[in-house]
């Protein structure tokens, strides 16, 4: 009792928590037992996703969630390259067949120009079932039980799982049909709508009159109000697209267009039900964020089925979903890489897939480091690349790295980063005389020489990739990097079996032809000025960059001003056509050469049409042969083709052609099946997941660290002992008066 009167209560009941925390707290961010789940935890670094509504989606941070709920057509082989089309909710990759003006059928070698009309009558699978939704749901005399609901009963629903049926129905060839015409609506934004109405038969006049339709359907509405009567395309026949059967989906393409395969692949097609139109016109619903925006409905391997906007997204498996098996066949090194061991079993692996916020990039790699991620982000390439850069800073962390066996398999991407001379500049554009085109090609060609990609990917690892000799980038049918033939003879020599590039004489020789010698004009003597506008404000993050720039610059004695803006002043001036050098990038929609020579094309330009040429480059016999590209299939035609349009653009020196990046996976030892590339976006059905090594190895590398705890009875221990010490002089002392006063008493 005297003891514990002396020693501080708090310091006690202090030491006592440290000693628990230290000895019984893990350090997981998840529930107890999180880690033995059949699910895949990863990361996302923006805000939610805002369009999960597949005719609105074409971002990339919302594909992870888009990719695995809906299904298109087509889809890609997992583990095949160059990326080979296979069919998804299609029985089959489908072959069009061609009409002339009269709608006689044509033979499939017609030229282009006698095709009226590409025909696609694309059988659809069979006993394909919807996820689970209440959409869905009718009562027993099959009446849809949530379709028209009052304001009372839907004041309080937030969610699709708030209701308590669910149903599902089969798809059918009229889900396509409806999707289709979706592209026509006012209610959302439809990115994709203004291309497929330059191909799909009758569509752009469909638009047209859907806003007509539209606007007397809401003529006597609260235009403050957020709700909107069910538009209803059942209604409204399109020429273009029709059901002539329950599982056949006929569309009409003008002319002949060989990429609609493509655009087939994507979530743009993949079916809609009516139904969920129907569901979600409720009143109160747009209010309280139920939409196809949030709640999506599909017949993918998953469905959302939690959404905390900005914090979480859990995804799991749909009890409904009709099923695919992994593939049984890739690359030649696939099944060295162990990605054929799953050859034939039915997908997905996992239950579950969690998105889980993380802002910072810091904490983010803790995560993955310590095994609390199994991937950083599922479709960043980035991540891998930046943490194989991780793992070489040293030998200790390299050795941890290859221990504890993360994978981090790299690729080069199917994209492209480029320096781009606005050609309406009268400086470094085309020039208005024909003796100025010349000098003006002469200075962009010293320019992309002195540009040096190769210093530029061993200075910015994390950025950096291969240099670039043409548009078309590895990977795509039409490339030629890194062959001889594929080199870009402006730029570089071929020696020794590789590209070399020139040397900076060869760039000064070509400045002073174009009037500059020694970086100034040679008419008026005063420098050259160039100004490089570039799309983000200035901060410290970008400043080695920049000073990158200016230094290449430097070598020909021509003066840079980085003139920095925000992202919307930068589109104002693209659109405005007053860049005059800027940076670019592309990353491929489809594998396609068309997907890259088209940012070249000249009724394509930013100032004149809105569109991705960003530098308004034109040349008739580019943009002829680009006409004639658009119908070919690959081949040695279209090969041909390709190459007389690279040569073209390479002494043309729009571009200096920058480089094709690096991309890498990034996967915990305890997932298989990971196969990274951008083209895949349907990748976590393909994802194994061995949750017991999981569980083991987040124990092993996340252990307590007892030392402190030594340190902490250490200090204890030395408080302690002046307070015995105390505590015995006092006993002591007690003791010595008791035996005086018992002497005195007797």
């Amino acid at each position: 009792m005297k003891f514990c009167s002396i020693f501080p209560k708090s310091l006690f009941l202090a030491s006592t928590a440290v000693m628990v925390a230290a000895c019984g707290i893990a350090n997981s961010p998840y529930p107890k037992d999180a880690e033995k789940e059949n699910a895949i935890f990863t990361s996302f670094s923006e805000r939610s996703p805002k369009y999960l509504d597949l005719t609105a989606s074409y971002s990339n941070n919302e594909t992870p969630i888009t990719y695995q709920v809906y299904e298109p057509l087509f889809g890609y082989h997992y583990l095949k390259r160059p990326f080979e089309l296979i069919p998804k909710l299609a029985e089959e990759v489908t072959q069009p067949y061609y009409l002339d003006k009269e709608g006689n059928r044509l033979p499939a070698d017609a030229p282009a120009d006698q095709i009226a009309q590409s025909v696609y009558d694309i059988k659809i699978k069979k006993g394909v079932m919807y996820a689970p939704h209440p959409a869905f749901a009718k009562d027993e005399a099959g009446q849809y039980l949530y379709h028209t609901l009052s304001p009372a009963q839907t004041a309080k629903k937030r969610t699709p799982f708030d209701f308590e049926k669910m149903g599902t129905r089969e798809l059918t060839a009229e889900d396509f049909v409806y999707a289709t015409k979706r592209h026509a609506t006012t209610r959302i934004i439809a990115p994709i709508s203004s291309v497929f109405a330059e191909y799909i038969v009758g569509l752009k006049e469909y638009m047209n009159f859907i806003k007509a339709e539209d606007k007397k359907l809401r003529a006597n509405d609260d235009p403050s109000s957020m709700d909107r009567p069910f538009l209803d395309f059942r209604k409204y026949p399109l020429e273009g697209a029709s059901a002539p059967d329950p599982y056949t989906f006929r569309l009409r393409i003008k002319g002949k267009y060989p990429q609609m395969k493509y655009w087939m692949a994507m979530p743009f097609f993949a079916p809609v039900p009516w139904e969920a139109d129907k569901f979600y016109a409720n009143p109160n619903f747009a209010f309280n964020g139920l939409s196809l925006n949030t709640w999506p409905v599909g017949t993918g391997p998953f469905m959302l089925t939690e959404y905390v906007r900005d914090r979480r997204h859990v995804m799991s498996r749909n009890p409904n979903y009709h099923g695919e098996k992994y593939p049984c066949e890739g690359e030649p090194k696939d099944e060295a890489a162990g990605l054929l061991k799953d050859c034939g079993k039915p997908m997905p692996f996992v239950d579950k897939i969690y998105h889980l916020s993380e802002k910072e990039k810091v904490p983010m790699k803790a995560k993955f480091i310590s095994g609390f991620l199994d991937i950083p982000e599922i479709e960043r390439p980035e991540w891998g690349v930046e943490l194989n850069i991780d793992k070489s800073d040293s030998a200790e962390v390299e050795k941890r790295y290859n221990e504890r066996g993360y994978k981090f398999p790299q690729f080069l991407d199917t994209s492209i980063w480029y320096f781009g001379f606005n050609m309406l500049d009268p400086v470094v554009g085309k020039g208005t005389t024909p003796e100025q085109q010349i000098k003006n090609r002469k200075l962009r060609q010293a320019i992309s020489i002195a540009l040096d990609w190769e210093e530029y990917g061993r200075v910015f690892p994390t950025k950096g990739g291969e240099a670039a000799h043409g548009p078309i980038p590895a990977g795509i049918f039409g490339s030629r990097h890194g062959t001889s033939e594929g080199i870009n003879p402006v730029t570089h020599i071929w020696k020794d079996g590789k590209a070399v590039r020139r040397p900076i004489e060869d760039a000064k020789k070509l400045l002073a032809e174009a009037g500059y010698p020694n970086g100034r004009d040679a008419n008026t003597g005063r420098p050259l000025v160039l100004n490089y506008d570039f799309q983000r404000v200035l901060t410290p993050e970008f400043k080695a960059e920049m000073d990158w720039i200016v230094k290449q610059f430097n070598k020909l004695n021509i003066q840079v001003e980085i003139r920095a803006t925000d992202f919307n002043q930068y589109q104002d001036k693209k659109r405005k056509g007053a860049l005059q050098m800027a940076l670019g990038g592309w990353f491929a929609d489809y594998p396609d050469s068309e997907n890259f020579l088209f940012l070249l094309y000249g009724p394509n330009a930013s100032a004149k049409a809105d569109g991705d040429n960003l530098i308004n480059y034109e040349n008739p016999e580019y943009d002829k042969l680009f006409q004639q590209l658009k119908f070919l299939e690959d081949g040695p035609e279209k090969q041909k083709l390709i190459d007389k349009m690279v040569r073209i653009v390479q002494e043309d020196a729009p571009w200096s052609f920058g480089y094709y990046p690096y991309a890498a996976g990034s996967f915990s030892p305890w997932v298989f099946n990971g196969k990274a590339s951008i083209m895949i976006r349907d990748m976590a059905k393909y994802y194994r997941i061995d949750a017991n090594m999981r569980a083991q190895k987040q124990h092993e590398w996340n252990l307590p660290i007892y030392w402190p705890l030594f340190v902490i009875f250490g200090l204890l221990a030395l408080a302690i002992i002046p307070v015995l010490r105390l505590w015995r002089r006092r006993e002591k002392s007690t003791g010595l008066a008791r035996s005086v006063s018992m002497v005195g008493e007797k």
